[in-house]
């Protein structure tokens, strides 16, 4: 893995995050259409990214960490724009806010075991991609009243796989993050009870 800093899908994660108060603007000043746009794009530099750094050997410790954060922040900010905009009711907001909480903590305790982040599972990519797919057609029947039968149809069957999938996620990363603590708490007592000679 590399430790560069300037590569392709470094950029592209980092100009995810920079859409991100482009898409809350937008929202707030009820450019609905526009907003989808800007969803539309996050999706694609996030499908490039991966695919660029897995082909072409770009995988960096960067991009590992910048990677799954511009997804989250990018849900969560989407999901704060719609719900405030009232596409989405506020339980939905906090069954997804939720999830990233429990993630938060994840990090914390395996920082403090010595252990850096999980790697991503594919249950989550598919999680985020269903709520990246459901947003922008949910808000299509925003911008677009006409269409509301079947966007919201289609919209609400992808949210909520979706928010399924990212919790199924967030529990096995849980399981998994019990199990290193677990083993690091077991390693330290026996590495301390050695004498250096």
């Amino acid at each position: 893995m590399s430790t560069r800093i300037v590569t392709i899908p470094n950029i592209l994660s980092f100009l995810r995050l920079l859409l991100i108060p482009l898409f809350l603007i937008l929202v707030i000043a009820g450019e609905y259409a526009w907003a989808v746009v800007t969803i539309a794009v996050s999706s694609l530099t996030d499908f490039a990214d991966g695919y660029i750094a897995r082909r072409f050997g770009q995988v960096t410790r960067l991009g590992q960490l910048l990677d799954p954060l511009a997804d989250r922040l990018f849900i969560l900010s989407t999901l704060v724009g719609i719900a405030i905009a009232g596409i989405v009711p506020l339980w939905f907001l906090a069954i997804v806010v939720a999830r990233d909480v429990l993630l938060i903590g994840i990090g914390i305790a395996l920082a403090n075991v010595g252990h850096g982040p999980l790697p991503v599972h594919h249950l989550g990519k598919m999680g985020t991609f269903c709520l990246l797919f459901a947003f922008p057609v949910l808000m299509l029947g925003a911008a677009f009243p006409e269409a509301v039968g079947v966007t919201a149809a289609l919209g609400w069957a992808a949210a909520i796989w979706g928010a399924f999938l990212y919790w199924w996620a967030g529990l096995l990363y849980l399981r998994q993050a019990l199990v290193l603590v677990r083993g690091s708490r077991v390693a330290s007592p026996a590495s301390s009870d050695r004498l250096d000679r």
